[in-house]
């Protein structure tokens, strides 16, 4: 049975897909805030079929604890399903993702119109400066930045070392950094066909304030985000 759902839901999925993206090219056209409101549009779709046909539900907390203002957020990075969330999880993300993905076309082209960061992960100090350059204008556009600090996904109860971006995104734009825990992966595996029931939970955590020394807020931010997927992890509901 798990075969199967997974099997349905993968031929919806990429189904919904296609269709937003063919429906929705003539927006390219319009302005920003209308393609970002079919992209929220999209990500809310997948989750709809993930609940319907796997039986996925989606939990998230802490809210509370994203500023008025302008933020980063750090997250865990465990499933695919993480870079389509946080188009309803926060309002209007620019997201760091992989230069490659703006190379697909109709997703691409929506990715850079919504204000996506690319990144090319081989281009040294040049990809950097570019980062930060594409970043102080989603600042300045009122857009929380995400970014995964590990670089990659990795698979539940895993870690890898954080890597420069999101300590060099701190100091430059002198925000708060809202770390995020999650245990997505638990259910949308990486390099997995099989989608598994169950409560995914992504959790918001108190915002780290500007200001800290490089170290201190690594050190910090690698606490707050390794203790509170320890915490889900043990606690999973399947």
């Amino acid at each position: 049975m798990s075969w199967a759902r997974s099997a349905l839901f993968n031929l919806a999925f990429y189904a919904w897909t296609a269709f937003c993206l063919l429906a929705t090219t003539p927006t390219l056209v319009l302005p920003r805030r209308v393609v970002v409101w079919c992209m929220e549009r999209w990500s809310a779709g997948v989750q709809a079929l993930m609940r319907r046909i796997v039986g996925i539900e989606l939990e998230i907390s802490g809210r509370e604890h994203l500023p008025t203002g302008g933020y980063i957020v750090a997250s865990k990075h465990q499933s695919a399903f993480d870079t389509l969330v946080f188009h309803t999880a926060v309002r209007d993300p620019a997201m760091v993702m992989k230069r490659e993905l703006t190379w697909i076309p109709l997703y691409g082209w929506f990715s850079r119109k919504a204000g996506m960061i690319a990144v090319d992960r081989s281009g040294g100090a040049a990809a950097l400066k570019r980062l930060l350059k594409d970043a102080r204008a989603a600042k300045a556009r009122g857009q929380p930045i995400v970014i995964f600090p590990e670089g990659t996904r990795v698979a539940p109860g895993a870690h890898r070392p954080y890597q420069p971006g999101v300590v060099a995104l701190y100091r430059d734009l002198e925000l708060p950094v809202v770390p995020v825990a999650l245990d997505t992966g638990l259910y949308w595996p990486r390099r997995s066909f099989l989608r598994k029931p169950g409560t995914m939970r992504l959790r918001f955590l108190p915002p780290i304030p500007p200001g800290l020394a490089r170290k201190a807020f690594e050190a910090e931010l690698e606490r707050r985000i390794e203790t509170a997927c320890r915490e889900l992890l043990g606690t999973a509901r399947r």
